[in-house]
């Protein structure tokens, strides 16, 4: 990578060093990216029609627990 010149040194690029980083960080990070992409994924599935103004937010999320009929009944 990048013509380093020694174990560990890293690459240095305009007098910033990059060194490589620990085998924990990157798992680490790519754990919690993957939690991320889950999470938007989970969001866009619940809240997708929503946001692309296929559906309003005050019409549910289409499931009947039998509110409507309790509601009308009591008119």
């Amino acid at each position: 990578m990048g013509g380093g010149h020694g174990h560990g040194e890293g690459t240095t690029y305009k007098g910033f060093t990059v060194h490589q980083p620990k085998r924990w960080h990157a798992v680490t990070g790519k754990g919690l990216c993957a939690i991320m992409w889950f999470w938007v994924l989970y969001r866009a599935k619940q809240d997708g029609p929503v946001v692309l103004g296929w559906r309003h937010p005050w019409e549910g999320h289409g499931d009947s627990h039998g509110h409507g009929s309790e509601h009308e009944s009591s008119h």
